[in-house]
């Protein structure tokens, strides 16, 4: 067996206060009353974690919208048949709301026979009914749009679950029936999604309609935060050379409940056979013992005797599959942590699949959405009773420059780092930047640490109830336009999404060993913002980029903190929490300023534990690929530098200098050379 390496992306830590999971007078955890509080909005948007509930807050909504907003009917529309489930009876007023949830069983259509296209009369028939509510999928709902038009749904609410499914593309039918009936602007829309940044480049909602949008975000970080029960999660990532299946045990815990999710056949990572691969990590557990007859789980005893009840979703032997399908179902797997043990699944077992006893949520091979990554994590952050850690683990092959796929790894790996940046913002708390001023105070609610607020520094609050930082930076740019206020409270992941995404900056940043940190936080970010958000002026721009850069740097300082202790720790304390990182990165600067901020690579951290879980061999296999496809300055990166360089010289009284001992005032003097040289080209023809 191989010696399999691992890379301790990162762990965050927990207070398990119980906050999110107590409810209030009307029956209502704290993201469903934040998500009521907004229940007058004609159209909102929930950004809320899987498990959060976001099911039972629409619940709330819609039935307030129906009975005392003038709202005639509420549509519910889901992606697959399965969600469908999380939309039946609820006797609300038991715990104390006013209303009980009711669906007439004619009007669940996820549970009827027959294809989404064929459901389309009993769509009409419903909107002619008395009956107020109906569940289908968004097929049916594309399809009963497409046949009966957008104003038949006036006066009613459209509910859609697992809101990333839509996109702004002109090829996705759903986001341009969206598109009209927010144009026509006689329904009310409740979006809901556990992960709204996509992993393409299209956004789910133009900046146009998303402005009409109220949006309600509750974080990771609150979530979790707020459990009973859990503590500890981590994102790791681990490298593995030959066969996965012969690898594995490095990584599954047979004593953990695990889902593992083996790769797509047509994947690199595939053995080529999907039967034999769930064979295999069958075998590798243990002696196999036969099939349970009324669950349909292989049955494995292992080395120290323990019989593991195991789930194969991989098959598509109908019959099979069906029978664990069903099994998996029963009001036994909420009851009961022993009722399955290991889940192994290929397209299944992700969005919408609950198991609330998953501690583990095992990859095998690169996913090329963010969205799905967040959807598999989502597996394994369910509270549950005596579950105190879980985690995320990508088994990815190693680069081999031995093989005719070199490139194709080296695509994989960056992509899987790429991921791995973009979990830990979403997992982190949230950061609240704001300029450093004579003006600047204690915000209220905020803990500033032993010594409290000091005046005549930078300051670092923290508000553990809501999970947010309070950061103080010198010379940090406001955002002045509605949008870019936005983006700076609400999306700045979905800006370090796109950068950590962009191949150029990636490579780059892990390989290219003359790169300076101000050609990524300054001219790539930038570029990145200014395509993402053409319409936002060149002060918001740089506002937004700031405010994106301070909250990816923020997080890899503290990382680095953490990761350099957990080394040095001979005690087997583990992690500190990541709040105790960014407060010891911060009280180890002199003064915390966006110039500062903007000299680090965001990438060093990810760069110095990736040399640690590599074979010498495979990272000098990365770097040279990288560098075969090294780019020189292009024509929007030369402006950006001349565009710094004229703030330079505003700040300094002189353009940069090419021969400074600054790299940085090298690299902007580069960009103004690089523009006259153009400039002398055109004019001698």
């Amino acid at each position: 067996m191989n010696e399999s390496k691992s890379i301790p992306s990162v762990t965050v830590n927990y207070k398990s206060t119980g906050s999110s999971t107590q409810s209030n007078e009307l029956g209502m955890r704290a993201m469903q009353e934040r998500a009521y509080e907004k229940r007058g909005e004609q159209y909102l948007l929930i950004k809320s974690p899987p498990a959060s509930g976001k099911s039972r807050a629409l619940m709330f909504i819609a039935l307030d919208k129906i009975h005392n907003q003038g709202v005639k009917q509420a549509i519910i529309t889901v992606p697959e048949k399965s969600i469908g489930s999380s939309f039946s009876d609820e006797s609300l007023t038991r715990f104390g709301f006013y209303y009980d949830w009711q669906v007439q069983p004619r009007w669940n259509l996820c549970n009827a026979p027959g294809e989404d296209g064929s459901k389309v009369n009993s769509v009409k028939s419903f909107l002619a009914s008395e009956d107020k509510v109906l569940v289908c999928t968004h097929a049916t709902f594309r399809f009963a749009v497409e046949r009966l038009g957008v104003d038949s749904f006036d006066d009613r609410l459209i509910a859609i679950d697992e809101f990333h499914h839509v996109s702004a593309d002109g090829d996705n039918v759903l986001g341009s029936q969206l598109k009209q009936l927010v144009a026509r602007d006689r329904v009310h829309i409740v979006a809901m999604t556990g992960s709204y940044f996509r992993g393409d480049a299209n956004p789910v909602l133009m900046p146009e309609d998303e402005a009409r949008f109220e949006t309600v975000t509750y974080t990771y970080y609150e979530q979790l935060n707020g459990y009973e029960y859990l503590k500890t999660l981590n994102i790791g990532y681990y490298f593995y050379s030959g066969a996965y299946a012969d690898d594995i045990l490095n990584v599954l815990d047979p004593n953990e409940k695990t889902i593992i999710h083996i790769p797509n056949v047509n994947s690199r990572e595939s053995m080529g056979d999907k039967i034999k691969e769930v064979e295999h990590i069958i075998e590798t557990l243990g002696d196999w013992q036969g099939i349970d007859p009324i669950t349909g789980f292989h049955l494995v005893k292992t080395s120290e005797g323990k019989i593991l009840r195991i789930a194969d979703l991989v098959d598509a032997d109908p019959a099979k599959r069906n029978k664990v399908s069903a099994a998996l179902r029963l009001p036994e797997v909420k009851r009961n942590r022993n009722f399955v043990d290991i889940i192994i699944a290929l397209g299944m077992a992700k969005e919408g699949f609950d198991w609330i006893w998953c501690e583990h949520a095992l990859t095998v091979g690169y996913r090329s959405s963010l969205t799905e990554i967040v959807q598999i994590i989502g597996r394994a952050t369910r509270d549950a009773p005596n579950k105190i850690h879980a985690r995320f683990t990508n088994l990815i092959a190693e680069p081999d420059a031995s093989e005719e796929t070199v490139t194709d790894a080296v695509n994989d790996t960056l992509k899987a780092i790429s991921a791995s940046l973009l979990m830990e913002q979403v997992l982190a708390p949230r950061f609240n930047f704001s300029p450093k001023n004579t003006q600047s105070g204690p915000v209220p609610g905020y803990d500033y640490g032993e010594d409290g607020y000091n005046p005549n520094r930078e300051n670092v609050g923290f508000d553990e109830e809501s999970g947010q930082y309070q950061i103080e930076i010198k010379g940090l740019s406001v955002p002045q336009s509605e949008q870019a206020q936005r983006i700076c409270k609400e999306d700045l992941n979905e800006v370090i999404a796109a950068f950590v995404q962009d191949k150029q900056t990636i490579e780059r940043g892990l390989f290219d060993e003359e790169v300076v940190p101000q050609e990524l936080t300054q001219v790539r970010m930038g570029k990145i913002i200014r395509d993402k958000y053409p319409e936002l002026g060149e002060e918001d721009i740089e506002a937004v980029r700031q405010h994106a850069v301070a909250a990816l740097n923020f997080t890899q300082k503290a990382k680095e903190i953490l990761n350099q202790e957990q080394e040095s720790d001979t005690n087997g304390r583990g992690n500190t929490a990541l709040i105790d990182g960014v407060r010891k990165f911060t009280m180890d600067v002199r003064e915390l300023d966006v110039d500062w901020i903007d000299s680090i690579n965001p990438f060093s951290e990810a760069y110095a534990i990736l040399s640690k879980a590599m074979t010498e061999q495979s990272l000098k296999a990365m770097a040279e690929v990288i560098s075969g496809r090294k780019l020189s300055l292009s024509l929007d990166e030369a402006r950006d530098l001349a565009r710094r360089a004229l703030k330079f010289k505003k700040e300094r009284g002189r353009l940069p200098d090419i021969k400074s001992a600054d790299p940085w005032e090298q690299r902007m003097a580069e960009g103004i050379h690089f523009l006259a040289r153009l400039k002398a080209e055109e004019r001698n023809g």
